[in-house]
């Protein structure tokens, strides 16, 4: 949210019931606390106040935008759009806050860094198999978009020919204007922020810097990344501009299935299949895992769905202060079907024997 005139106007302090030193727990405490009170579906026609409410805590909950809050409101009283200033203070016209931010916070800027602006940020996906994202892989992924222009190596003049620097601003990108109590720092109107100024344009650019190509970048992929995981690599999005840093590229993972196992958390899932008798006597199965096979203890009377746990054969989570997680198994019993006259007799004769069960 952008400073506007309510900053200079409003006590988000006071509007909070807090004092101007009150923590970060104190400010989530108030906010919550008079939220719950005002809601608009727990007491209608207080909309206003709800409103006003959540905007004080925008502000005041953001350590950023605080001390820009603090900072403004520690210049004194201010009449936001012309007038009588109170009593004591002074008269001030604001009809572009973004300048007034600007100048209050922007002083000590190195020269050529008031015009430059930080490069757009890229988003791609890439698709990964079930056993990749559980060991971890390096993949390639193909994005389209701005890079520096070959031919003129990003500065937007013809080959043979360099950008001057600005008479106006001196190569800093920015001048300063004082009017009175305030200095302003705004972008060189000459150069438009660059800090210099290009006479014959590139070509191949025309004069931009940069061109629209696609680049294949490596994106490594951590062992146990989970489906639609976002993984974040700097300075891989689009170039800056006037010198300013490249954005950064997102890369969301997509996560194929799994014929043997499913995922829950770090865990693993599986399904394993046994006989009836198996089911009732208890037996010893083996079971797979990601690299091989583990034995595995089914007890007696073990039932249809019935889960069993082995220890630390799931996910083990790059960077992570956790332990793997376990294998699941889930007991499936396999009934079978078009049974012999021998078959028959012998479950017959189970049947005959068991004691009867009420239903």
């Amino acid at each position: 949210m952008a400073a506007n005139s309510e900053w200079f106007e409003k006590d988000y302090y006071k509007i909070l019931g807090v004092e101007k030193s009150a923590t970060d727990k104190d400010l989530q405490k108030a906010y919550r606390k008079l939220a719950k009170q005002f809601h608009p579906d727990a007491n209608p026609g207080s909309e206003e106040k709800f409103k006003e409410i959540s905007v004080a805590y925008e502000v005041l909950g953001d350590p950023k935008k605080r001390s820009e809050y603090d900072a403004i409101r520690a210049q004194g009283p201010f009449v936001s759009r012309g007038g009588m200033p109170p009593q004591g203070g002074f008269n001030f016209k604001v009809d572009d806050l973004g300048d007034l931010i600007g100048g209050l916070f922007n002083r000590g800027r190195k020269p050529n860094q008031a015009g430059q602006q930080r490069g757009g940020d890229l988003e791609t996906t890439l698709s990964v198999s079930f056993a990749e994202s559980i060991e971890g892989v390096t993949a390639a992924v193909v994005v389209t978009g701005e890079t520096p222009c070959s031919a003129c190596h990003g500065t937007g003049a013809a080959p043979g020919s360099a950008p001057q620097q600005c008479a106006r601003c001196q190569g800093t990108g920015s001048v300063n204007e004082n009017q009175g109590f305030f200095s302003f720092s705004q972008p060189c109107p000459a150069c438009h922020g660059r800090g210099y100024r290009v006479d014959l344009a590139c070509p191949a650019c025309q004069g931009r810097g940069t061109q629209t190509q696609k680049r294949q970048i490596n994106v490594r992929v951590p062992p146990g990344v989970i489906d639609g995981q976002k993984i974040r690599i700097k300075q891989k999005g689009q170039p800056g501009q006037n010198g300013g840093p490249a954005g950064d590229l997102y890369v969301t993972v997509k996560v194929g299935s799994d014929q043997r196992f499913g995922r829950r958390g770090n865990d693993l899932t599986t399904v394993v299949q046994i006989t009836f008798p198996e089911a009732v006597l208890g037996t010893t199965i083996q079971v797979p895992t990601l690299n091989s096979k583990v034995t595995l203890r089914v007890p007696e009377g073990t039932k249809a769905g019935q889960i069993l746990r082995v220890k630390g054969y799931g996910v083990a989570p790059h960077g992570r202060r956790t332990v793997a997680g376990d294998l699941l198994v889930t007991i499936e019993i396999v009934v079978p079907k078009n049974l012999s006259a021998e078959q028959r007799k012998a479950v017959e004769e189970l049947a005959r024997v068991l004691p009867e069960k009420r239903r």
